[in-house]
């Protein structure tokens, strides 16, 4: 059974039966069926199937946003915004795909030589908890423009929003079957991958899951593309705009309360102006409002689930046992749920926890640089890529840095954040492969030379 738990009560909202071994083979089959027929379809055919997708999306984007805080926590007004990011995700694949797909004739010996671009077939996607919606559209919009069939194995935490999903597509009229809802433990996703059918494998979690997920598809010759999470450096140099730089690495840290691999985690400040660069982001912090995601004024919600806190819980501890200073924070809550604080870790040194691990959590870690090269070398100490952020007024300077961290995105004087328009994913133990803009939609093809004589 999957089991839905309400972090913020604690309690079970429901409970859904998984499918067994002959259940699992005929779902997928139901997808590898479908193949030909969306396939046979033209990209502008395909296109308005993803629109009226997104319209549906808008349509229901109350009662999704509802699911999202009720299965995993989101606040509600993240919780739309976020509906509205995958609809717009939708419609974006919708109008571009045809250009991002066209053949490409290349000089040879033949008469005319080219490349095409034809769908692997049917693709199976395992999707985290953290982001519901964007991150199964962020997968199904490109994959589906490409033609491809899409089978869906959601977290269990959140086995409504996958239904509601896959609901989304029947009530906006989409084909039979391009997407298919695959409600198995995670101990059957082996069996998924490994089912012929399966072309190939979109991953996103955590880097120990990403590995088997990586082993299994690569014993069986199938191409994966995997987000495997981060610790996201952010840089602030003495000539930064301070104040701007701390609304935005605040915000970066806390949404979603801290569970998101993008967010700003370490945050990396130059001597000169690292006292008065804390005491801003203090100031901000304590103003977050924790509470019931359902309320519109709650700034943050509780953590997924309760294991989820406690290891939290323990790499703040073991951070301020090793020397860190806590500002704010750095409590368990005796109340219901599985509330963790807004949390502030200062003087954080590389030798510590909370540098060394990824934090999935509203903990903001403030460590402190000596000068630029000390920034960057701190910085690119993880073994984890994702993305990275540099603050400074030298624009010079700051491309110099941006060349230099070793990320898959790189954010100058803003946010690291998912865009449609835009590739995203990491390097290192944040995975391989990207998702979104031209390169996201390549990831599932074919690239296949015609040579014509």
């Amino acid at each position: 059974m999957l089991i839905a738990t309400n972090p913020c009560s604690g309690k079970i909202i429901a409970e859904y039966p998984t499918l067994n071994n002959t259940e699992l083979h005929e779902r997928i089959g139901d997808a590898f069926r479908a193949t030909d027929q969306w396939q046979a379809r033209s990209y502008q055919e395909r296109g308005q199937v993803l629109r009226a997708v997104a319209a549906e999306l808008r349509n229901q984007k109350d009662h999704l946003a509802k699911l999202m805080a009720m299965e995993m926590g989101k606040p509600i007004k993240e919780g739309t915004a976020e509906v509205e990011k995958a609809a717009g995700c939708a419609e974006y694949y919708a109008e571009h795909a045809a250009e991002y797909l066209a053949p490409q004739t290349l000089p040879s010996d033949a008469s005319i030589s080219y490349v095409c671009h034809p769908p692997l077939g049917t693709l199976l996607g395992i999707l985290p908890w953290n982001a519901p919606l964007w991150l199964a559209f962020r997968y199904l919009a490109p994959a589906l423009m490409a033609g491809n069939t899409c089978v869906m194995k959601h977290d269990p935490n959140v086995p409504a929003c996958a239904i509601a999903i896959a609901k989304v597509f029947a009530d906006a009229g989409a084909p039979e079957n391009i997407v298919v809802n695959l409600p198995i433990e995670n101990d059957t996703i082996e069996t998924a991958i490994r089912d012929p059918r399966i072309a190939a494998v979109s991953f996103t979690g955590s880097g120990n899951a990403g590995r088997i997920v990586a082993a299994v598809a690569g014993s069986e010759i199938k191409p994966t593309v995997l987000e495997l999470g981060g610790s996201d450096p952010c840089i602030v140099l003495a000539d930064a705009n301070l104040e701007t730089a701390a609304d935005i690495a605040t915000l970066s840290r806390m949404i979603n309360a801290g569970q998101s691999c993008i967010a700003a985690k370490r945050i990396i400040v130059e001597d000169a102006v690292y006292d008065v660069f804390v005491e801003k982001l203090q100031s901000r912090m304590a103003k977050f409002k924790s509470g019931d995601p359902l309320l519109a004024d709650t700034d943050v919600g509780p953590i997924a689930r309760e294991d989820l806190r406690q290891n939290l819980h323990r790499q703040v501890t073991a951070t301020i046992n090793a020397g860190a200073k806590c500002l704010l924070g750095g409590e368990l809550s005796d109340g219901p749920g599985f509330f963790y604080p807004p949390t502030l870790l200062i003087d954080v040194t590389e030798d510590m926890c909370a540098f060394k691990e990824e934090t999935f959590g509203p903990i903001m870690v403030v460590i402190r640089a000596a000068d630029v090269e000390e920034a960057v070398q701190l910085a690119n100490e993880t073994p984890y890529g994702l993305g990275a952020a540099v603050w400074t007024a030298n624009a010079e300077l700051a491309t110099n840095i941006a060349n230099r961290l070793e990320a898959g995105q790189v954010a100058i004087n803003g946010i690291v954040k998912t865009d449609s328009r835009l590739p995203s994913g990491g390097i290192k133990g944040s995975g391989y492969g990207r998702e979104l803009g031209p390169h996201g939609i390549r990831e599932f093809v074919n690239t296949k030379q015609i040579w014509v004589k």
